[in-house]
């Protein structure tokens, strides 16, 4: 049986990688779960988006969208319209829910972080 802590923890890595995403880019949740080294942890990912708002130190959680490029997590936030706001105010265009230019803006941790 795995240590309840685990996903504190984990949740604590995926906060910190969150926090390094520069303003008007995005990432991906299975990014993320693979710079971590469980590239099958997306979902959880997604969870801990889903705690972010409810940490002391800021986490850019609308930084972080699916695969694709949609906002899969818009409904964890205060408004309906508020993480597509969030990622507006930085320069990045959403269009139906929908990233534009997501490859061009994606922001990978695996290559960013390497350099």
């Amino acid at each position: 049986m795995k240590d309840p802590r685990w996903k504190e923890d984990f949740f604590e890595k995926v906060f910190a990688v969150v926090r390094l995403i520069p303003e008007g880019r995005v990432t991906s949740y299975g990014a993320i779960a693979k710079y971590l080294g469980t590239g099958s942890s997306a979902r959880t990912v997604g969870w801990a988006m889903n705690a972010a708002h409810h940490q002391q130190e800021y986490v850019p959680a609308h930084r972080v969208v699916n695969r694709l490029g949609l906002l899969t997590g818009k409904a964890h936030f205060p408004g309906p319209d508020a993480m597509q706001e969030a990622l507006e105010a930085e320069g990045i265009k959403v269009s139906e829910d929908q990233v534009i230019e997501f490859e061009k803006l994606f922001w990978d941790p695996a290559v960013e972080l390497a350099l």
